[in-house]
């Protein structure tokens, strides 16, 4: 089975800044992720939770992602990401574009349009309510 390929791949070799199991032993569709906040991001020293739920046709078909712990980015909301998809992305690559989102918003393509606005026109609070999001992530 794919999936548990992968997860057996990183095991052996942990991505920085990103780390998975699986929510429950008898599913190996749903994982449990933490992504840490990218080092000389906004987003640094946050550790955000996300449930990753694989259909069992991946990787014909993407896998959802769903934070689990409040964020604030242009990039995190909904959007159908099977627009864009190819079924030759693997989970590592899936992990190194949230991680790369982080560094680097698009509001060119919003998922969350109200933080993409506030990206652009009041960085400033866009930057506090960030600031808040990774407090409450240390805390968890």
């Amino acid at each position: 089975m794919i999936i548990l390929l992968f997860i057996t791949d990183l095991c052996k070799a942990p991505l920085d800044g990103f780390s998975a199991g699986l929510v429950d032993e008898s599913n190996v569709f749903e994982w449990n992720v933490t992504i840490i906040g990218p080092p000389y991001s906004l987003y640094d020293g946050g550790f955000f939770n996300a449930i990753m739920s694989f259909p069992p046709d991946y990787p014909q078909n993407p896998p959802k992602m769903k934070f689990t712990s409040e964020i604030w980015h242009p990039n995190v909301g909904y959007e159908d990401s099977g627009e864009r998809w190819l079924p030759i992305h693997t989970v590592e690559s899936i992990s190194l574009s949230i991680i790369s989102m982080l560094s680097s918003p698009n509001i060119e393509s919003p998922a969350n349009i109200d933080a993409a606005i506030e990206w652009r026109d009041k960085r400033g609070e866009f930057k506090k309510k960030v600031a808040r999001c990774i407090r409450k992530s240390q805390e968890m």
